[in-house]
C-alpha cells in the first residue's frame, strides 16, 4: 500500500493546528530577520524549545545583529544561552559567525543551502531549516522527527537522515517541503513520540502502518487523574569526567522531576557551579569518603520532607552508597549497590550491604510506597545479559547474587522494567572494550525496584540507550 501522503498532510495541518509552535517559527513569526532564524535554529539543536527560546531572547536582548554578537566574548556569550545542549560549543560556533558572515557574505546571511553549510556549526538540518524558515524557499529540513516519521510511514526506508532528505527531494511534492519540517517537529513532540508513541490518539491510525514501533499503553481512567512523575536513574562513571560528555544537555533532555546519580567520584566543591546549582532543581550529596570513588547524588524539583544519608552502617555508609528521600507519599531510595570484585573477593561485603539495604526498603514499605533505583551491579535472569553462559560465576552474575536479587525481589519488590519489557537484547551497561557497546553485548545492571503492593502506580519504564558519556544509561520511570 502506497502511504497517502497528501491524506496525511492535509490531517496534520488540521491537528497540530492546536500544538505547540515548534520553537524557530515561533521566532521567525516575531521576526523575518535571517540572522536571528539562523542563530535561534543554531541553538535550538538537542535542545528543548522552552529552554531554546528563553535563550535567545537573552542573547538577542544583548546582540540582536551580527555586529553587536562580534563585541561578546565567548564567556558571555556562554552565559547567555545556557542551559542550551552543548552551550559551550554552540558559543565558540557564535563567536567565529560574524567573521566567516563577513569575510565570506558580505556580512549578510547567505539563502542557500550550499553557502549557509560553510558557516561555523551549521550543518544541512540548520541551512535547510533556515532557507525555509528565514528565505521562504523551498528547502527540506530534516531533523530526526522528520527523518523517524517517515521511515514509520514506510513512505522513504533511509538510515540516516541525509538519505531521508536526499530521498525526500526526489519524492516529496514541492508543495510540502516548507511546511514538513514544522508538521512533524509538532506532530512528533505531541504524538507520534520517540518513545511509545500516541497511535491510539493518532489522526492517522487508520492508514499508518506503524514500521517499527511500540505504541503505548493507554493508561488506566484513574490513574490519568493523578500527576506523573518522571525519575531518572543514571550511573556516570565519574561526574566530573561526563561534565564535558554532554550531561546537562542529556539531564535537561531527560526532564525529569527526580534524577539520581550513581559513581559521582567527586565532592560537591570539586564540581562547577553550573552542576552544583542547576536551576529549579535541590542537590543532595552524599560522596564517598575516598576521594574519586563511588558516591550518589539526587536532583529533585520536589521538595522532599526528610532526607536520610546513608543505611546506619558505617562499613557502608563510609563509601556514599545509599540516599534516601522521603515525600508525601512515598520513599525514594537512590543507591550504588557493591562490586563483588574480580574472584568474588568482596563478595561477602556485597551480601551483608544487600540484607541491609532489604532490612531498610522493609521498614520504610511498612510505611508508604517505596522507590529504589539505581546500579545494583547484578544481572538478574539471563535475559538481562547477553553472554549468560560465558559470565556463570563472574562479578555481578555470581549465584550467590542471583539469589540475593531474587529473594529482595520474593520479599515483595517487582523489577519494574520487566512490567513492560519481556522483550531480550535491552542492556544498560556494556564494558569500554571491544566495541562492546556498539554491537550491543551488555547488561542489565540498573533497575527501579517498587514494593508490590504499589506496581499499580508505575506507569512506564524505559532504559534510555541512546544517550552516552558512561558506560551506563539512563533508565527511567513514569509514576503517578
Amino acid at each position: 500500500m502506497t502511504f497517502p501522503i497528501d491524506t496525511a498532510v492535509t490531517l496534520l495541518r488540521k491537528e497540530v493546528a492546536g500544538y505547540k509552535v515548534p520553537v524557530v517559527d515561533l521566532i521567525a513569526a516575531q521576526t523575518k530577520d535571517p540572522f536571528k532564524v539562523l542563530v535561534a535554529t543554531m541553538l535550538s539543536a538537542r535542545t528543548k524549545d522552552e529552554v531554546t527560546a528563553t535563550a535567545a531572547r537573552r542573547l538577542f536582548a544583548q546582540a540582536e545583529n551580527a555586529e553587536s554578537l562580534a563585541q561578546l566574548s565567548i564567556t558571555e556569550i556562554e552565559k547567555l544561552i545556557y542551559p542550551v545542549g552543548f552551550f559551550r560549543n554552540k558559543a565558540k560556533y557564535l563567536t567565529a559567525l560574524p567573521t566567516a558572515l563577513v569575510q565570506n557574505f558580505g556580512g549578510q546571511v547567505p539563502d542557500t543551502v550550499e553557502e549557509l553549510i560553510q558557516l561555523p556549526g551549521v550543518g544541512r538540518k540548520t541551512a535547510n531549516l533556515v532557507v525555509a524558515i528565514a528565505f521562504q524557499k523551498s528547502a527540506i529540513c530534516v531533523d530526526t522527527h522528520v527523518h523517524r516519521i517517515m521511515n514509520i510511514w514506510g513512505y522513504v526506508q533511509t538510515k540516516t537522515p541525509l538519505a531521508t532528505e536526499m530521498a525526500l527531494r526526489a519524492k516529496l511534492p514541492e508543495q510540502y517541503w516548507i511546511s514538513i519540517n514544522s508538521l512533524l517537529v509538532a506532530f512528533g513532540q505531541g504524538t507520534c513520540k520517540p518513545r511509545f508513541p500516541h497511535c491510539d490518539r493518532c489522526v492517522l491510525a487508520d492508514f499508518c502502518p506503524r514500521i517499527g514501533i511500540t505504541p503505548r499503553k493507554v493508561p488506566r481512567k484513574q490513574e490519568t487523574q493523578a500527576a506523573v512523575l518522571r525519575c531518572v536513574s543514571w550511573n556516570v562513571n565519574g561526574l566530573r569526567a561526563i561534565l564535558g560528555k554532554g550531561f546537562l544537555d542529556a539531564f535537561h533532555q531527560l526532564d525529569a522531576d527526580i534524577f539520581a546519580l550513581q559513581e559521582i567520584k567527586a565532592l560537591p566543591e570539586q564540581l562547577p557551579e553550573e552542576v552544583r546549582n542547576i536551576p529549579g532543581w535541590q542537590a543532595f550529596w552524599y560522596p564517598a569518603k575516598k576521594k574519586g570513588y563511588s558516591g550518589v547524588a539526587v536532583f529533585s524539583r520536589k521538595e522532599p520532607l526528610q532526607v536520610i544519608y546513608g543505611l546506619g552502617h558505617e562499613d557502608f555508609d563510609q563509601e556514599g552508597r545509599v540516599l534516601t528521600l522521603k515525600f508525601a507519599d512515598f520513599y525514594f531510595v537512590a543507591a550504588y549497590f557493591p562490586n563483588a570484585q574480580d574472584g568474588l573477593r568482596r563478595i561477602d561485603y556485597k551480601l551483608a550491604f544487600n540484607q541491609a539495604m532489604l532490612a531498610h526498603l522493609n521498614r520504610l514499605a511498612a510505611e508508604k510506597t517505596v522507590l529504589l533505583c539505581g546500579d545494583l551491579n547484578v544481572a538478574h535472569k539471563e535475559i538481562d545479559l547477553a553472554r549468560p553462559k560465558d559470565n556463570v560465576g563472574n562479578p555481578g552474575f555470581s549465584n550467590e547474587e542471583r539469589a540475593s536479587m531474587e529473594a529482595i525481589l520474593q520479599a515483595g519488590y517487582v523489577d519494574t522494567f520487566r512490567l513492560f519489557h519481556p522483550e531480550p537484547d535491552r542492556y544498560s551497561w556494556w564494558s569500554y572494550r571491544t566495541a562492546a557497546r556498539k554491537r550491543n553485548v551488555g547488561w542489565r545492571i540498573d533497575y527501579f525496584l517498587v514494593n508490590t503492593k504499589s506496581q499499580h502506580r508505575v506507569q512506564a519504564a524505559e532504559i534510555h540507550d541512546t544517550i552516552m558519556g558512561s558506560d551506563h544509561c539512563p533508565v527511567s520511570i513514569e509514576f503517578v
